[in-house]
């Protein structure tokens, strides 16, 4: 599309620079060049407008393979004008000199003629290759065989277009036998699923039966210990009721060995003692012996009246009174010297 600005005797064009712009005068070319902007009287002029970018034709095609089943072509031709002036002259590229429009439909022509001729070239390569293979390779297939047959067909040359490029997206059967050829690789991979399954849970059990047997290796591993720590507990408590009866022991005889040391001592001392009251009551026995037995009755009535606390009555017999009259006598004869001296 151009942009035209109209006045009483002249108008002005004003093309982008993706169109090609084609001036006519009298039947001949005057003026062709992209992104043009001119003067022109509308009487006497024609103008046609032929897009210098590259088109996309997007195609679906029908068919069927080899093996009679029901196949469709998804994809896209692309292509660009190398000669303007002889697309010109083939396809109607005119506009209205007052409104910048086509008069007709150019581009839809010229799609409609690339789909006719993808069309042939994939029914062609369809009708030759099995269902399998086309679904295997067929979008490979199928972009070489277009781009080989657009590239050697004279009636593009002969348009003054040129191939850029052809895509093909899919290659695909028919609802039904997309879902019968699915099925098998479905039940395939619902199958691995399912062997996935067992799998993770067979790990499970084997995890949780090792879980367990490590438990249980646990528990006779602590029930172990246990039965070391009861034994060790025993064996200290023994060695301890050994050590405290060695102490007690050790204990009893220091104290048997005390007491007999004392009781020894206290023997040693009683023994002294009895030895000593013995020499004491000998050597008091001699003196004895040899005092005469009247001294002895009065050394007798003496220790007898120490002991004595009270005296009730005493019975002096005429032989007593001679006896204590010569000692009386004795001790007044020793005391008179004593005086005279």
């Amino acid at each position: 599309m151009v942009q035209i600005t109209r006045y009483p005797l002249v108008s002005h064009l004003r093309a982008e620079a993706s169109q090609h712009v084609l001036r006519f005068r009298g039947g001949r070319l005057v003026q062709g060049g992209r992104g043009l902007a001119f003067w022109f009287v509308p009487l006497s002029t024609a103008i046609s407008c032929v897009s210098a970018e590259d088109l996309e034709v997007p195609f679906l095609i029908r068919g069927r393979s080899k093996d009679f089943q029901e196949v469709n072509v998804q994809g896209s031709v692309t292509y660009r004008v190398k000669e303007y002036l002889r697309l010109a002259e083939r396809i109607d590229f005119s506009i209205d000199v007052k409104t910048g429009l086509h008069r007709s439909n150019p581009l839809e022509r010229i799609a409609s003629a690339v789909t006719s001729l993808a069309q042939q070239l994939s029914i062609d390569l369809l009708a030759s290759t099995p269902l399998a293979t086309l679904l295997a390779e067929g979008c490979e297939r199928v972009r070489a065989r277009l781009d080989e047959g657009f590239r050697r067909e004279p009636g593009l040359t002969e348009l003054g277009i040129e191939l850029v490029a052809v895509r093909v997206s899919a290659v695909q059967p028919s609802v039904e036998v997309e879902k019968a050829l699915r099925m098998p690789m479905r039940e395939a991979i619902q199958q691995e699923a399912d062997e996935a399954t067992f799998k993770r849970r067979a790990q499970a059990v084997d995890k949780e039966r090792a879980i367990q047997e490590n438990e249980l290796q646990n528990k006779i591993e602590l029930a172990r210990r246990e039965a070391t720590l009861i034994e060790q507990s025993g064996t200290n408590d023994r060695r301890r009721a050994s050590d405290l009866a060695d102490i007690e022991r050790i204990a009893a005889e220091a104290e048997a060995r005390r007491r007999e040391i004392a009781a020894f001592a206290e023997a040693s001392a009683i023994r002294a003692i009895s030895e000593a009251n013995v020499d004491g009551e000998r050597a008091r026995t001699e003196i004895y012996s040899a005092l005469p037995s009247d001294r002895l009755m009065a050394l007798a009535v003496q220790e007898l009246a120490g002991k004595l606390t009270a005296i009730g009555e005493v019975t002096i017999t005429p032989d007593h009174v001679g006896s204590i009259m010569r000692q009386l006598g004795l001790v007044l004869e020793r005391r008179e010297p004593a005086k005279e001296g």
